[in-house]
């Protein structure tokens, strides 16, 4: 169980001792690594037990003109770039702040697509 909490390595190189048990809630998630293809998603139990949508694949995004003060739906090509990790690009992984080019133009993600379900993006 892989576990997002602290260290249990003092600076010193001594040990810290735990105060408690490891938690069901400490465990995090499993990645998503939105790609480009037919649309797909996975619904995720989450805490409380609400759910999540997460989408594995999809080839449209909602694109803001800001020009024409509108959304449109298009067709996504390809990831240009990246933020999070220069070698996601070349494997068409998008994320919140990826480059995508679409029909429209180039767009910035502005939303997390494999936390929300959908893909929205800005034109630049």
């Amino acid at each position: 169980m892989i576990v997002q909490s602290k260290d249990m390595v003092k600076v010193s190189a001594g040990r810290k001792h735990p105060h408690r048990k490891k938690r069901l809630y400490d465990r995090g998630s499993r990645p998503t690594l939105t790609k480009i293809g037919s649309t797909k998603a996975r619904l995720d139990r989450v805490r409380g037990g609400n759910s999540k949508l997460r989408v594995l694949r999809t080839d449209v995004a909602n694109v803001y003109d800001a020009k024409a003060k509108s959304f449109k739906k298009a067709a996504i090509k390809n990831v240009a770039e990246n933020p999070a990790n220069r070698h996601y690009a070349r494997a068409n992984i998008m994320g919140r702040g990826s480059i995508i080019e679409t029909e429209l133009g180039k767009a910035r993600v502005t939303n997390r697509p494999g936390q929300e379900g959908t893909v929205n993006a800005v034109l630049i």
